[in-house]
């Protein structure tokens, strides 16, 4: 019997046309033999979880530490949005809206640092079962898939195949490209744009689906009868089609929907085929109203503010928030235990050891 990866990945050479040979690959490839495994192996995991899951909903995160702690609330995977890049994390260092106006390894870069971030949480999960310090059973999953957004390509065809090797490199599992003019690009729900009727949005998703393994049609508003009208149509000629849905900030989503509907609406999306859910923009949103109310509290209510909000974080770790020990959360004692390593036991400088963290924590 084939196992469930070899199946997996039949149904997916299957469900995707290529206009290329393996040939034409190899040609290209030259003789450095060169495993991008991070990628690779989130790729397959992220692929995996598509087809298993009865859909997966998540976040658009901004940082590594925002990554970490969506593993740790357990989401399955993370968005990378384009938006919060041209927001607050790309490498011009600018605040600019989402026209593609940042520098194009921008976001490949956010996606190199939240894996760095997963990857150094993984490593001191990792060395804390070791010591017994941890119970295995507790343990997150910290290999967590990361979608992120390529904009419109910020050019031609080869200007894409250049991004997409970077996305690659740093550690994505995928990938989605917009249909707009790369030089006009901009956000879906800004003005200055051209909204087509359903029927187009349904010829343009039907013309991608032969070579996209998911398609992801923007909407104007939270609709599960217009969700529904594009699925079917899809799904009429290409049956099993994956879609994606982006649920966005720029609704307002009490105008439209009871507290009850807003409840449902993922699982009735994910009954649809809408497999991959997310909100583009929550670490924009999360972050600034937590920072802004903090700053309120703060200013009116001084020290006592911030001990309310150190109240709840300890309340949270019975949930397995962890971040209230700041010096253990960004590796103090994963650092201490390779200086122990190299001086064989032997120095007295550690920084976590007598610590105000270790003892009042």
């Amino acid at each position: 019997m084939p196992n469930t990866t070899d199946t997996l990945v039949k149904k997916r050479l299957e469900s995707v046309i290529a206009n290329y040979s393996e040939e034409d690959v190899e040609k290209l490839r030259g003789t450095f033999n060169v495993e991008y495994t991070v990628s690779k192996n989130l790729s397959k995991k992220l692929w995996k979880l598509l087809n298993t899951e009865k859909y997966i909903n998540t976040l658009g995160g901004l940082s590594g530490n925002h990554a970490v702690q969506h593993a740790k609330a357990g989401l399955k995977a993370i968005y990378l949005s384009g938006w919060q890049v041209a927001a607050d994390a790309n490498s011009a260092g600018e605040m600019y809206p989402d026209q593609s106006l940042y520098p194009y390894d921008s976001a490949p870069k956010l996606v190199e640092s939240m894996i760095n971030a997963l990857m150094r949480a993984d490593q001191i999960q990792y060395m804390e079962v070791l010591e017994g310090k941890m119970d295995p059973k507790n343990s997150i999953d910290y290999q967590m898939p990361i979608i992120a957004d390529g904009e419109a390509g910020f050019g031609g065809p080869l200007n894409v195949y250049e991004l997409t090797k970077r996305f690659i490199k740093a550690g994505a599992a995928g990938v989605h490209f917009e249909d707009q003019l790369a030089a006009e690009k901009k956000c879906g729900h800004m003005g200055g744009k051209v909204l087509i009727p359903t029927q187009n949005a349904i010829r343009r998703g039907l013309a991608y689906a032969p070579y996209c393994d998911l398609i992801w049609c923007e909407t104007a508003k939270p609709d599960l009868n217009e969700a529904k009208i594009f699925a079917d149509a899809i799904h009429k000629k290409y049956p099993g089609k994956l879609l994606a849905y982006n649920c966005s900030p720029s609704f307002n989503w009490k105008k439209y929907l009871s507290e009850n509907e807003m409840q449902t609406f993922q699982q009735k999306l994910g009954e649809m085929g809408y497999k991959f859910q997310f909100i583009t923009l929550a670490g924009f949103h999360v972050q600034n109203y937590s920072v802004f109310k903090f700053a309120q509290n703060y200013k009116k209510d001084g020290m006592a503010a911030y001990s309310k909000i150190q109240q709840q974080e300890f309340e949270a770790e019975k949930d397995g928030y962890t971040a209230v020990k700041h010096q253990r959360e960004v590796g103090t004692t994963y650092f201490d235990t390779i200086a122990q390593i190299i001086s064989s036991g032997k120095t007295s400088t550690t920084a976590m050891s007598g610590s105000t963290e270790s003892e009042q924590f």
